[in-house]
């Protein structure tokens, strides 16, 4: 057996405790990896601290649906490189030989001490692989809200939602940090443009999306699913404040400081109750819509860096 001692999720900053599940599964990789200095900066500078994505009907699941190729791209922008592998919807074909190429990857992160990241391993979300054991034909697992478990090798891809997605940090990349600031402007631009692939309303045009749900949508037995989404959309907007901070772009930073502020609020509100009252919808509508006016701002500012050759090409 090769399981790897001592990985967990702490240190990953999470506001809320509902940080979206693949980025805190990643910056717990790129921490208890031999690059752990890019694992403060990695869910900004992957580009997930911009990304948001609501359904019409508010169902959490919409924040899982996503292009699964581009987290190599996307969180190779942040310093590191990565090996992907992955099987969708109407690939039963290659199932097998997919599961069988992912295991191999799982253990040759492993066996270089490093956690895969891995989808749907003990709950419908992403989490850690942290072990195996060929003996046993199975994975170490540490699902992202649950505790150490073990699971077949044969689950791998097979579970509640039969997906094979397998990420894993394989070396450094050798980016300066003005590439990598460059690079995030550039993945946070297309995110609050929502030009990526999904059917649910991305982007900036998330925020109508949720806020009417506070007005004449309004629905009390939605409460989790507002508080799933604000806590979500919180809990990262942190991380790009903190990003911006330590690159040294004050206005980005001050800009997200306030974003951050806003969601935490709402998601503050939501979670005590007092949502239920006009003046507690009202007040989380008028945060959201702050929040927006923020991001705008923001977006344009980050146009104008790359455009001013503010950051490297």
């Amino acid at each position: 057996m090769n399981k790897l001692a001592a990985v967990t999720y702490d240190g990953i900053h999470n506001s809320t405790g509902l940080l979206f599940s693949f980025a805190k599964s990643l910056a717990a990789a790129v921490k208890h990896s031999p690059w752990p200095e890019h694992a403060e900066d990695i869910i900004a500078t992957s580009g997930f601290a911009f990304r948001m994505w609501v359904a019409a009907d508010l169902c959490p699941s919409s924040t899982s649906i996503w292009s699964f190729h581009s987290q190599k791209p996307w969180a190779e922008n942040g310093g590191i490189r990565c090996e992907y592998t992955e099987r969708l919807w109407g690939q039963d074909d290659i199932e097998e030989a997919r599961r069988l190429e992912a295991l191999s990857q799982i253990k040759r992160s492993i066996d270089r001490g490093v956690p895969a990241v891995a989808w749907d391993i003990g709950a419908p979300e992403w989490g850690l692989v942290t072990g195996y054991d060929d003996d046993t034909q199975t994975l170490s697992v540490l699902p992202v809200n649950g505790a150490p478990a073990k699971m077949p090798y044969g689950q791998l891809g097979k579970r509640e939602l039969p997906l094979l997605s397998v990420l894993t940090v394989a070396g450094a990349g050798g980016q300066t940090p003005a590439e990598i600031l460059a690079g995030t402007l550039r993945l946070a631009i297309g995110h609050l443009q929502g030009e990526e692939w999904c059917d649910n309303a991305k982007g900036l045009e998330a925020y109508p999306a949720l806020i009417r749900h506070f007005g004449a949508s309004w629905r009390p037995e939605a409460a989790w699913n507002r508080e799933y989404l604000l806590g979500t959309y919180a809990a990262l907007k942190w991380h790009a404040w903190k990003y911006f901070e330590k690159a040294g772009q004050d206005r980005l930073a001050e800009l997200y400081k306030n974003t951050h502020a806003c969601w935490q609020e709402a998601f503050r509100i939501n979670k005590e109750g007092t949502a239920n009252e006009t003046e507690g919808r009202q007040r989380m509508a008028a945060l959201l819509e702050q929040a927006r006016e923020n991001e705008k701002l923001a977006l344009d500012a980050m146009r104008e860096i790359l455009a001013r050759g503010m950051a490297a090409p």
